[in-house]
């Protein structure tokens, strides 16, 4: 492959399957919270959680692209932390009813 890069499907190079990865598992927090809100050091830890070892600034620029580029959560600041909420769209994803490009498809339930 060009660049050594691998590639997990075709046409997806790992780092991109890994970001996409990433946005699911932090919509499905998201939406296991009752009120749909988490700040970026939870997001941390289930991340973690998954083997994923990000920093906050990794975790909230991913915040920040699921906000402006496909409308899955909205982001305010509190001190020194960022607070992601779900809307609509990211439920949809999570739910299966609608899916963004950018972020992994949720798993068929058996």
């Amino acid at each position: 492959m060009a660049g050594g890069e691998q590639q997990s499907r075709i046409g997806v190079t790992y780092e991109e399957y890994t970001i996409e990865d990433i946005r699911l598992i932090i919509l499905r927090a998201l939406a296991d919270e009752d009120n749909g809100t988490m700040h970026d050091g939870r997001l941390e830890f289930e991340l973690r959680r998954f083997g994923y070892n990000k920093t906050r600034d990794f975790i909230r620029n991913q915040l920040l692209w699921l906000q402006d580029e496909v409308g899955a959560v909205r982001t305010s600041e509190a001190g020194s932390v960022m607070i992601a909420t779900l809307r609509k769209a990211g439920r949809a994803h999570v739910d299966r009813a609608r899916f963004l490009p950018g972020v992994k498809r949720p798993s068929d339930v058996d």
